[in-house]
């Protein structure tokens, strides 16, 4: 029997986690949203490892969460195999369980980069959300958990794309509507997408090139041999490492004696490298926009400002000036009548290129108006866990985007319900409990 079979006869089967655990899961959002706001941890993390001692998987997964938070990953990625030895699929009621939905994310173990921080928007719309790992080190699950929507949750990174084979292979007759394909998700590399957009009206998007550290330490040498490697491009380039997020170890390369300096400061065997865009506004500023894309509709998860072209908003210095938070709420408040408005088609584009349910942009815009995109991943973090009494009108905004991925999930719910209640309708009569039932009679 194929995987596809094999998941599809689970469809009336429902798993629950085994309750009698102690304590449930306190997950990702919880524990973040403490770490940020700057919680003394200490208890927190002593309690955790004495359930975790006493072999209970919630805690395990948990202190692995708490551990990665405080840059221990090494130590955090043996205690999450040691959970996972003990299970693979975990459940996080929301602290507010508001919505009658459950979710089931197929997840990847890994550190904190390796999949969709879905807890934020679990947390934030109320609905409850079941964590299933797949991997080839892991045994295929026997039954799936009980759900509504399943969303394929891995990000797009190289080391995922074994566990996205398997789980392309498990979702051809999967029993619920399931979202983000992971045959989309194998196509989302920054070299495959930057590939992907061009050409396409309105989008300024840099050709990113793989390229081995032999090809950099020569073109270190040989700086006129640039358009062998990359033909759009001259210095100053940009570098980042394979699989690199964050900002780790990005840089803007100004000449050759630079690329030198930073490949002998740098480890690595694979880069990315794509050309710099001066994308600075007239006011001297570089602004850079996350916009999530929801059922293709976009909306705005923060704009951030500064005089550095490598903009994240911990740094660009939003918590210390009013002036930038008022701009940004300013953009918030106007941006479906106004940047969303001015980059409809590129936004539609990339929505249209990515086939992918919910992805995130991080973009800025060129001096000639065009939708200048950074990075189209499957897994940016947005949260709401910005102090309310400094960012007061995050919260709204945070909340419409939650909304509005509990109202796709929703969608998908009813209309897979409706589809199905259709096919087994008897030919020519409406379902039972189905709109226009009334009128038919």
């Amino acid at each position: 029997m194929s995987d596809a079979q094999r998941y599809s006869a689970m469809e009336t089967e429902s798993y629950t986690p085994d309750n009698s655990e102690p304590g449930a899961l306190k997950g990702l959002a919880y524990l973040m949203s403490r770490v940020f706001a700057g919680d003394d941890m200490s208890l927190e993390a002593q309690t955790l490892l004495q359930r975790a001692e006493q072999g209970e998987a919630n805690a395990l997964l948990d202190l692995s969460i708490l551990l990665q938070l405080r840059g221990d990953e090494a130590t955090a990625m043996a205690v999450q195999a040691e959970a996972l030895m003990q299970q693979q699929h975990y459940q996080l009621i929301p602290r507010v369980h508001s919505s009658p939905l459950k979710v089931l994310a197929l997840v990847a173990p890994g550190n904190l980069m390796s999949n969709t921080p879905l807890e934020f928007l679990a947390d934030g719309a109320g609905f409850q959300l079941d964590l299933l790992y797949i991997s080839p080190d892991l045994p295929r699950p026997i039954q799936l958990p009980e759900h509504d929507v399943a969303i394929v949750a891995l990000s797009e990174l190289e080391r995922n794309r074994d566990t996205l084979h398997i789980i392309h292979g498990m979702i051809e007759d999967w029993p619920r509507p399931i979202l983000n394909s992971p045959r989309a998700l194998l196509n989302l590399g920054r070299d495959q997408i930057s590939q992907r957009l061009q050409g396409l009206p309105g989008l300024d998007v840099p050709i990113n090139a793989i390229v081995s550290r032999d090809q950099l330490t020569y073109l270190s040498m040989h700086p006129s041999e640039l358009p062998q490697l990359l033909a759009d491009a001259e210095f100053p380039l940009i570098v980042r490492p394979l699989d690199s997020h964050a900002g780790n170890d990005l840089a803007c390369i100004k000449n050759a004696e630079a690329l030198y300096q930073y490949l002998t400061a740098t480890a690595g065997e694979l880069f990315y490298l794509a050309r710099f865009v001066d994308y600075r506004s007239e006011d001297g500023q570089f602004r850079k926009y996350r916009i999530m894309l929801i059922d293709g509709e976009p909306h705005l998860a923060h704009m951030a400002i500064s005089d550095h072209w490598m903009v994240h908003y911990l740094n660009a210095g939003m918590l210390d000036s009013e002036t930038k938070r008022q701009e940004e709420a300013d953009t918030m408040a106007a941006f479906n009548h106004d940047f969303a408005r001015r980059h409809r088609e590129a936004l539609k584009n990339i929505h249209q290129v990515s086939g992918l349910d919910y992805l995130g942009i991080d973009c800025g815009e060129t001096l000639d108006g065009d939708l200048l995109v950074f990075e189209v991943g499957a897994s940016m973090n947005v949260h709401a866990m910005d102090p309310v009494d400094i960012f007061p009108y995050k919260q709204p905004q945070m909340q419409r985007l939650f909304t509005a991925f509990e109202s796709m999930l929703l969608r998908e719910h009813l209309n897979f319900r409706i589809e199905r209640r259709r096919a087994s309708a008897p030919f020519g009569e409406p379902p039972r409990g189905e709109p226009g039932q009334a009128m038919a009679q």
